[in-house]
């Protein structure tokens, strides 16, 4: 039962992952997320207020400077693993952020402020973006484990992250204050940045502990944020279940999410967001591969649905050992590539 079952979920994942295997289709600046190079290099090049270093979460550049910060701090752990810190594997985290952005998923789209768009306040986030509140728990949570993890050493400052305008409660703003609320997602953030910061570590038992904690980040804010999803067209909406839901089984196979294989990956993800009358997998303006993705995905979805959880069990059981994380990928490889 359980490798039939490996065969479905690979089949159906096999899409999403494709892109994975061909690392030469992102040249030039599109390596980057926009705007990267204009984000603050280090957490002294965020304002220092009353002897706080201030970081605004709801602007796109602030909240670019802070995996910026991230991935500075932490280049000399990956050094090995690729030149120019490309084999570090926290690059996943602002590519999909710099893709939300670009694909203007990080906008208001209730309808009640400019926040977000090009003819009002462009590096807006928005907190009644269903994109951009899922994403604080991928960006700011992670930033205040490392802080604590100590990977940006004795800091002179405290640090204050700015509430948005409404919606505060569904947020922590400092390490104590998300020590406090969220002690689970904190301490999964640390073990992380912890192993890291050890003399030597295996790649995989990184992975396995960051996307451990990224998988419990999107748990803990998905029921939090279900009121955001309102504001989408119904097919964006169910793109962004059916993302959320994908992220478990492709976290099981510690996916390397360094820069060359994340970006191979998401020129698959759509290039905008979905409208009413976007019909899969029949959508004219995305490729096959894009349609294909989005198919893969919500039958993933379904199918974790019918059988109560079943499926991402089975997989994530055949996923347990380093031999079955690589027959996994592997499997997938020679899937995408037949």
């Amino acid at each position: 039962f359980g490798i039939p079952a490996l065969l479905v979920v690979a089949v159906t994942l096999s899409p999403v992952t494709a892109a994975a295997w061909s690392e030469n289709d992102v040249t030039g600046e599109d390596v980057y997320p926009p705007l990267w190079d204009l984000a603050p290099e280090n957490l002294l090049d965020f304002p220092v207020k009353e002897n706080k270093i201030v970081i605004n979460a709801w602007n796109y550049q602030d909240r670019l400077g802070v995996y910026k910060s991230l991935l500075n701090a932490s280049a000399k752990y990956f050094g090995a693993f690729g030149p120019q810190n490309s084999g570090n594997i926290l690059w996943g985290l602002p590519l999909q952020h710099g893709w939300q952005y670009r694909t203007g998923r990080l906008a208001d789209h209730s309808g009640g402020t400019s926040c977000g768009f090009e003819n009002g306040e462009l590096l807006c986030q928005s907190v009644r973006s269903w994109w951009s509140c899922m994403n604080y728990y991928l960006a700011i949570i992670p930033f205040l484990g490392a802080v604590e993890a100590g990977l940006f050493g004795q800091l002179p400052y405290e640090i204050e992250i700015l509430p948005p305008e409404e919606q505060k409660d569904d947020f922590c703003y400092s390490v104590k204050d998300c020590w406090s609320r969220m002690p689970k997602l904190m301490d999964d953030w640390k073990a992380f940045f912890e192993v890291n910061n050890s003399s030597s570590f295996k790649l995989d038992d990184a992975l396995g502990l960051m996307w451990k904690a990224h998988t419990s980040s999107i748990a803990y804010a998905l029921p939090k944020f279900q009121d955001r999803l309102k504001y989408l067209s119904g097919p964006e909406a169910s793109f962004g279940e059916d993302w959320a839901n994908g992220v478990d089984f492709i976290a099981a196979t510690h996916f390397n999410t360094d820069l060359p294989t994340t970006n191979s990956f998401q020129v698959f993800l759509p290039q905008r967001m979905l409208v009413e009358g976007d019909v899969l997998p029949f959508i004219s303006d995305f490729s096959p591969e894009q349609n294909n993705v989005l198919v893969s995905l919500r039958a993933l979805h379904e199918g974790n649905k019918l059988t109560g959880g079943l499926l991402l069990k089975l997989w994530q059981q055949a996923m347990s050992t380093e031999a079955g994380r690589k027959m996994g990928r592997k499997l997938i490889e020679n899937l995408t590539s037949s």
